[in-house]
């Protein structure tokens, strides 16, 4: 295991370039989902492996919804299939699984499959594993705004009393330290409303790779560089230094 002067604490990823994956091969969209799992497994498992406490993944947004009914439907079956296979490994490796984002919009199957997982692993202490599932952080946002509203409202707190922590908190991720890594694949250089308020002074790092493709050594290319990255959250060198 290559060793690292520092791991980030939390790691988030947009997993991206399935699509192409299986259009370069001459496959169906599905196809580049199918084979992305090997990828998934391989950044969970050396993510446990480094002392990483959490990573979060963006596996399914409140935008993909638009994608064709026959892919949207396959990708819910996949995700049944993935959480049913891969739930031994989870225990294996001492990680906990947590998600983000409205669980209540995936079909009922999905969301048993996701609350058996989440239990079952729930006493586990190593890495936690938070899935991002029809999550939007413009809707995350939204909601925290109108739940401080009605708190406001109701008189449990005042106007005066909102604060950055306070929203952080009301956050779905209120529980979970800001991503210090965020990792998009495919070459895609944007954020597709994932984390926008956590991500505030989170290193980027994107790859050409698309996601199938991606194994531990990229994930290791990822930290050389994060490693190489002076954070100095506003101040000066100097002042870091």
């Amino acid at each position: 295991m290559t060793k690292f002067n520092n791991i980030p604490e939390h790691i988030a990823v947009i997993m991206d370039g399935n699509g192409r994956w299986a259009k370069k091969k001459g496959a169906a969209r599905i196809f580049g989902h199918r084979n992305a799992i090997k990828a998934v497994r391989d950044t969970v498992e050396s993510c446990a492996e480094l002392g990483v406490k959490f990573l979060t993944l963006y596996a399914f947004s409140t935008e993909n919804w638009g994608r064709p009914k026959e892919e949207v439907d396959a990708l819910m079956e996949l995700l049944i299939d993935s959480l049913r296979k891969e739930l031994s490994t989870l225990m294996k490796n001492n990680i906990r699984l947590e998600t983000i984002g409205d669980i209540s919009g995936l079909p009922n199957r999905c969301v048993q499959a996701l609350d058996g997982d989440v239990k079952a692993s729930e006493s586990n202490s190593g890495l936690t594993l938070i899935l991002a599932l029809n999550y939007s952080g413009r809707n995350e946002l939204t909601k925290a705004v109108k739940d401080l509203a009605l708190k406001v409202k109701i008189g449990e707190i005042r106007v005066g009393d909102i604060n950055e922590q306070m929203i952080g908190n009301q956050l779905s991720t209120g529980s979970y330290p800001d991503p210090e890594l965020l990792i998009r694949t495919s070459g895609e250089l944007r954020l597709s409303n994932f984390l926008l308020w956590q991500i505030a002074y989170t290193e980027l790092y994107f790859t050409e790779v698309l996601w199938p493709d991606f194994r531990k050594e990229h994930l290791f290319e990822a930290l050389e560089d994060f490693n190489k990255r002076e954070r100095r959250f506003g101040k000066t060198s100097e002042q870091i230094k």
